[in-house]
């Protein structure tokens, strides 16, 4: 697979982006691109996309150097409000260079008729619907479609989950957890 095929973006849980964000020891934080180009947020501040690598410019303005401390904040954010965790590879292809942290609200990627393109994680949600009260949380939890209501029952549309995981926490019944996408 060529690097023009394999997409910069990947979705991970937030846990596997504290893992990355462990591997590293200097940050750098700018403006989302998106975020940017809508003009405010409802879910989150602006200078939220996260770097290791100091040379990727991204696609927002503003970027300056972050403290450890400055980048578990923003995670305490991402969980707060629901951000889905996308890590960002170089150009190249070959390593990850940073997070964005996504909304439905501004990314590109969850508007209609988007051409973007991102790698699903590699987990996958499964829910025991025998244990499952239909409340719908889950998807309100869900910008990637894969959870909805049709006459109030929970329907799971499987081929669109990307394992993020924000279901898997907004599930009041604990029926849904991640398992490793075959």
């Amino acid at each position: 697979m060529s690097e023009q095929e394999i997409p910069i973006h990947y979705v991970c849980t937030q846990e596997k982006a504290q893992e990355l964000i462990n591997k590293h020891n200097k940050f750098w934080v700018s403006n989302c691109g998106c975020r940017e180009g809508k003009g405010s947020c409802k879910r989150s501040r602006m200078d939220i996309c996260l770097f290791w690598v100091e040379h990727d410019q991204g696609s927002g303005s503003g970027k300056k150097t972050a403290t450890k401390a400055e980048v578990d904040a923003i995670m305490k954010l991402a969980k707060e409000a629901n951000l889905v965790t996308r890590p960002f590879r170089n150009e190249a292809r070959t390593d990850t260079d940073g997070v964005c942290f996504c909304c439905d609200c501004c990314c590109g990627y969850f508007e209609p008729g988007n051409t973007y393109t991102c790698d699903k994680g590699e987990l996958i949600e499964k829910t025991t619907m025998d244990d499952c009260t239909h409340c719908g949380q889950c998807e309100t939890a869900c910008y990637f479609k894969a959870r909805i209501m049709k006459d109030d029952k929970l329907v799971v549309e499987r081929d669109n989950c990307y394992g993020c995981g924000l279901c898997v926490d907004a599930c009041p019944v604990g029926c849904i957890e991640l398992t490793k996408r075959t």
